[in-house]
């Protein structure tokens, strides 16, 4: 096997932090298909970074111990000599991307390198064409949806041509035709000789010949434990009161229609969920139902009172200093007489009330944000993609926290690319395809 890192007693603490983000670690990573493990927070982006030179490089922070990649001292390599060797696509990939066509997006990295007009094409056109996007060359990477986005940013690594890949959780917002492409193409790399170093809360979706396992936790390396059990259904047998928002022949879409002659409706006690394909429109249908664009045909009759909405990027909510001030900010601009600290502990987050959001993982600032929206039990509630970057511990705290929402009378509005989860929380499972909303068949089990 041959080392393409290597930790000795080696520690991370991020800028104006206490715990460490990496504690005493002892590792080495060798070639091949090295999966990291280990809930939300447990130090797997971390380690992710400092394959790349982020850590400590970009974020500053303080770094002890030894730390070597491909022989040589981690922390006195170029950030050329890591582009040009390792590849990393983030959590958020919305935060990667620069440029505002896919196909310029997808060769920026190939011409920072200095490759020449045609080698760039060349890359591009094949890291398109590996994710299955070639559609999406000439699009803007606002107007696509989170889940393209996201292949895209794993194009622009491909596009690369690094000897060591890594991944922090790929497949977070991949439809079922996207895990499989990035599986297949992963599978192709290790065959040619490329590592892949990934972190995924779902593994299945990724290859499942594994040459190395890392679990981590806290920051330190732990052993392997089985995975929690996939929560229990809620019950689906909760009383419906009133509707609370109702569509007739809405069509959604920016100028022109991506969905169309939709006639649906939410009540109060009801949790509905919305799936389907990366870019069929499950976001833009989301956010015409809460108000924030406008239809292009049709109508919406609302309840009047508030309404909660989780975009897709949790990073978009979060600006205060701290999470307890996160999620005050909501009670103050709302005046809501009430204490958030029973939502809290409802999503496992009460310990981290002093922590600067900007510092957590994907997953911690998940549910940070939907601490923040939820405060309050609002009547009425759209989440988009709620589930991205969760672990099992958190899905679990999600399909409660959802039960417990709509036991109390919110009419609950989910859209996500997750079918499991889907047939998981909602009352009523629907599918966006082909233009329109039908219902979606449960899988089976």
């Amino acid at each position: 096997m041959t080392t393409l890192a290597r930790f000795r007693n080696f520690s991370y603490w991020y800028p104006e932090t206490d715990a460490a983000a990496l504690l005493g670690l002892d590792l080495d990573i060798g070639d091949g298909f090295t999966l990291l493990t280990g809930s939300s927070g447990s130090g797997k982006t971390t380690l992710l970074r400092a394959l790349n030179g982020l850590v400590p490089h970009f974020h500053g922070g303080k770094a002890r111990g030894e730390a070597e990649l491909l022989g040589q001292d981690l922390r006195r390599m170029t950030p050329r000599q890591m582009a040009t060797n390792v590849s990393l696509v983030f959590q958020e990939p919305e935060h990667q991307l620069v440029l505002p066509v896919v196909e310029q997006e997808v060769g920026f990295g190939p011409a920072n390198l200095g490759c020449s007009a045609k080698e760039v094409r060349r890359r591009v056109e094949d890291a398109l064409a590996t994710m299955e996007i070639g559609h999406l060359a000439g699009r803007r990477v606002s107007a696509i949806s989170g889940g393209e986005r996201q292949r895209v940013a794993i194009a622009g690594a491909l596009a690369m041509e690094p000897s060591v890949l890594v991944l922090d959780e790929p497949t977070s917002q991949l439809d079922e035709q996207g895990a499989r492409a990035l599986r297949q193409q992963l599978e192709r790399l290790l065959g040619l000789g490329i590592s892949v170093v990934a972190a995924d809360h779902r593994p299945h979706r990724l290859p499942g010949a594994v040459d190395q396992l890392i679990p981590l936790s806290s920051g330190r390396l732990v052993a392997a434990q089985d995975p929690p059990e996939w929560p229990a259904r809620v019950s689906g047998d909760r009383p419906y009161g009133e509707v609370a928002w109702a569509t007739d022949g809405l069509a959604v879409g920016h100028r022109l229609p991506i969905l169309e002659e939709i006639r649906l409706q939410c009540r109060r006690g009801e949790v509905l969920a919305i799936t389907g394909a990366n870019g069929v429109g499950k976001t833009t249908l989301l956010r015409t139902l809460a108000g924030l664009l406008p239809p292009l045909a049709g109508s919406i009759e609302r309840l009047p009172g508030r309404m909660a909405y989780l975009p897709q990027d949790p990073g978009a909510l979060l600006h205060q200093p701290t999470v307890l001030a996160e999620v005050a900010q909501t009670t103050k601009w709302l005046g809501l007489d009430c204490t958030p600290m029973p939502l809290l502990q409802e999503f496992g987050i009460e310990q981290l009330l002093r922590r600067d959001p900007r510092d957590l993982s994907t997953g911690q600032r998940q549910r940070v944000a939907l601490a923040a929206i939820l405060v309050g039990n609002p009547p009425v509630v759209f989440l988009d993609e709620p589930t991205r970057a969760a672990d099992q511990s958190a899905r679990e705290m999600l399909v409660r926290a959802l039960d417990h929402l709509a036991e109390r009378g919110a009419a609950v509005t989910v859209t996500t690319s997750d079918h499991e989860f889907a047939d998981q929380v909602g009352d009523t499972v629907l599918v966006a395809e082909e233009r329109n909303v039908r219902p979606r068949r449960r899988a089976a089990g």
